[in-house]
């Protein structure tokens, strides 16, 4: 045994392997100040672009035998690694079917300052407000990833989005662009405007359409809750209602609206810079 390999993890009953598997619920993660990474390709992408953040990873033998390239980066980045059996794992982990690697890290959300640094020097962002779904929130969060945008503004009262089924369903997209937490909305829709970054809702009921808006200069995407959508109040504040057209269906759901108006704008940008 060497001092840079520990012995094997063996006990899922053990008080680490329970202070680790309680990440999965809010309460835990606000008092230990950390959150769950599960999967191969979440792990490897937060080494990779959040490496600082990283406090631990777990895995199983197998899954240090074929996920080399986790280790290697692991020990390039200083980030301690641990193997344990395939019930640890399966204690540690929130999935009913666990890919044999998770990993321990502090949080990663910025400053709201910080994430409109990036946004005002011509980019766009997207707002979620009061969004409480976390397949909806990981869903948004990687279409701005894919397409281009700045930064992720997510207001007070929405789901974390250190919640395990965020983490899991961005796909390594949390590590890749700044992500802003905890904001009331007047205050982040105030924030924007202040930083010259237009503010443009989406809602079915917009006059203006998708087509006819003006995607040049920076802006931002405001998306609403689930079931309510966007409150009279917060449309007021918004530059412009924009609507998406659509030849049948009824509507849209928020992840789809997002992801059209996402690529919409990123589409802008490419071109501009192309």
């Amino acid at each position: 045994m060497t001092a840079d390999r520990p012995p094997l993890l063996s006990n899922p009953r053990s008080e680490r392997v329970r202070l680790v598997a309680a990440l999965g619920r809010r309460a835990a993660r606000d008092k230990q100040g950390l959150f769950l990474v599960e999967g191969p390709q979440a792990v490897r992408e937060m080494l990779r672009y959040a490496v600082h953040a990283a406090e631990v990873v777990y895995l199983t033998p197998a899954a240090a035998r074929r996920h080399t390239e986790i280790v290697a980066a692991a020990r390039e980045g200083g980030v301690r690694t641990q193997e344990c059996t395939d019930q640890v794992l399966a204690a540690l982990a929130d999935t009913e079917h666990p890919q044999g690697v998770v990993a321990v890290a502090r949080p990663v959300d910025v400053p709201l300052a910080q994430a409109l640094d990036a946004v005002a020097a011509d980019g766009f962002a997207v707002v979620l407000t009061h969004v409480r779904d976390p397949g909806n929130a990981g869903t948004v969060l990687r279409g701005a990833d894919a397409f281009g945008a700045s930064a992720v503004l997510v207001s007070a009262a929405s789901v974390d989005v250190h919640n395990p089924k965020v983490v899991r369903s961005t796909v390594g997209s949390l590590f890749h662009l700044p992500v802003s937490t905890g904001t009331p909305v007047p205050e982040l829709l105030g924030a924007c405007r202040e930083r010259g970054i237009r503010l443009l809702a989406a809602d079915g009921a917009g006059s203006t359409t998708l087509p006819e808006v003006d995607l040049t200069g920076p802006h931002a995407w405001v998306m609403g809750n689930e079931a309510w959508g966007l409150d009279p109040g917060v449309l007021a504040l918004c530059d412009e209602v924009v609507s998406i057209p659509i030849q049948r269906a009824e509507s849209l759901n928020l992840a789809m609206a997002a992801t059209v108006c996402l690529h919409a704008s990123g589409a802008v940008r490419a071109e501009r810079r192309s």
